[in-house]
């Protein structure tokens, strides 16, 4: 496995054409969220005092980053010289290759087993002709979970001893039932809508492999028995008065976590970063990690893609291939927590031994790793990111009591196939 110095040492210079007039060029990377490139940075560009590298980023909001991006692909022009692209995404990008550079015509092909497979095949076109990105991570399933206010509800606090009360989602159900009569003064979780996406995706993955859309990306929402089962279960959450209701990513989310306002909150790799980031170093030790109801899953991921409207491609792809590479991904991961799609990484002993001292030393690696390189992914379709939006706003409506369960369902439906149809 190559180490970052010859990772840095083969990246080169920017080629005549797109050197500055003081020989320096600036790099710009969009990305939506947290991806732990900051040390990433600094370490490219001391070994390539002829770069800048800026960051431009627009919290963990899709919904915002989505259409900038896209009517920058469209107008030819704004967008950053690396792209994030979340794995919601990759469909409706893909079917416009030509917005993108070919990394394939870049030699990327030597780099697929740096990948898992699923995650390098999500790169590429359906013909498999073009690679338009480069994965980042993979999102395995946990539980994050407040032990002080645990305790205050008279519950165990030690994260196998937990993982035990919850198998299900039923049972989870149960505890909140439990932790709400306790009086804390806590919601049990934060949002019905993090929740729900959790369970649609783990329902699916064990399934059929799809959620919103089939395979052949005809709309599925009403059909397919992994999103109602995972609407039901969610109605459930609801019904019983466990949410904080707090809009997922709002301010008054992010005060939630300051405030220690719920117990709970369903945690892919990547969002003990956020974790950390929201609550802030006078919650440290008082979060925990424990199995996710239900075993498994994953929710999230991303990949890297270089526009080709960038005028520095030569040097965006070199950039991609350095921080996507595996000793990349364990700088991310080391960084905000990202679980690495790179199977090299994920049996690197700084990933397979790591533990997490905010979360109150739990062995994270072990904890996400152990089941990523056997994660069944969930195929996303052409207007994913619109049509979760959608159902997830439909679910919002029923947690705030402005609709039914019966009435959020029609709607999430309705909408769903309205958005598909743009």
């Amino acid at each position: 496995m190559a180490t970052v110095g010859a990772l840095l040492a083969t990246s080169g210079c920017a080629s005549d054409d797109d050197a500055a007039g003081d020989g320096q060029i600036t790099l710009t990377v969009d990305v939506f969220g947290q991806f732990g490139y900051e040390q990433l940075y600094q370490e490219y560009m001391d070994a390539n005092p002829g770069v800048k590298i800026v960051e431009r980023g627009t919290g963990g909001n899709l919904d915002e980053y989505s259409p900038k991006l896209t009517q920058w692909l469209a107008a030819g022009k704004g967008a950053g010289d690396i792209v994030a692209i979340e794995e919601g995404l990759m469909v409706e990008y893909k079917a416009n290759p030509d917005n993108f550079v070919n990394l394939l015509d870049h030699g990327a092909a030597e780099l697929k087993g740096n990948f898992l497979e699923w995650k390098w095949n999500q790169g590429l076109t359906a013909d498999g002709q073009k690679l338009i990105g480069l994965g980042t991570d993979v999102g395995g399933m946990a539980m994050c979970y407040r032990t002080d206010l645990f305790a205050k509800a008279g519950l165990p606090t030690e994260r196998d001893e937990v993982s035990k009360l919850w198998p299900t989602w039923e049972e989870y159900i149960a505890v909140g039932e439990r932790f709400k009569a306790a009086d804390t003064g806590a919601s049990f979780l934060d949002a019905a809508t993090n929740t729900f996406n959790t369970i649609v995706l783990q329902t699916a993955g064990k399934a059929q492999g799809y959620h919103y859309y089939d395979t052949s990306n005809n709309l599925v929402v009403d059909s397919n028995p992994a999103v109602k089962q995972a609407w039901d279960t969610t109605m459930k959450i609801i019904g019983a008065g466990l949410s904080g209701k707090y809009g997922s990513w709002s301010e008054e989310w992010v005060s939630a976590f300051k405030q220690s306002k719920f117990a709970t909150i369903a945690c892919p790799a990547w969002m003990t970063g956020v974790i950390e980031g929201n609550a802030g170093a006078e919650a440290s030790g008082k979060w925990d990690i424990a199995r996710v109801p239900g075993d498994g899953g994953n929710w999230g991921g991303s990949h890297l893609a270089v526009p080709a409207q960038s005028k520095h491609k030569e040097e965006a792809i070199k950039l991609a291939k350095f921080l996507t590479s595996p000793q990349g991904q364990i700088g991310a991961f080391k960084v905000k927590g990202p679980l690495p799609s790179s199977p090299q990484a994920l049996s690197d002993p700084a990933i397979a031994e790591a533990t997490n001292a905010y979360f109150s030393g739990a062995p994270i690696g072990t904890i996400f790793g152990e089941g990523a390189k056997t994660l069944q992914p969930v195929y996303m379709g052409p207007k994913n990111q619109a049509v979760r939006t959608e159902v997830e706003n439909a679910v919002r409506t029923v947690e705030l009591g402005q609709r039914t369960p019966e009435q959020g369902w029609q709607d999430a439906v309705n909408n769903a196939k309205k958005a598909a149809a743009k």
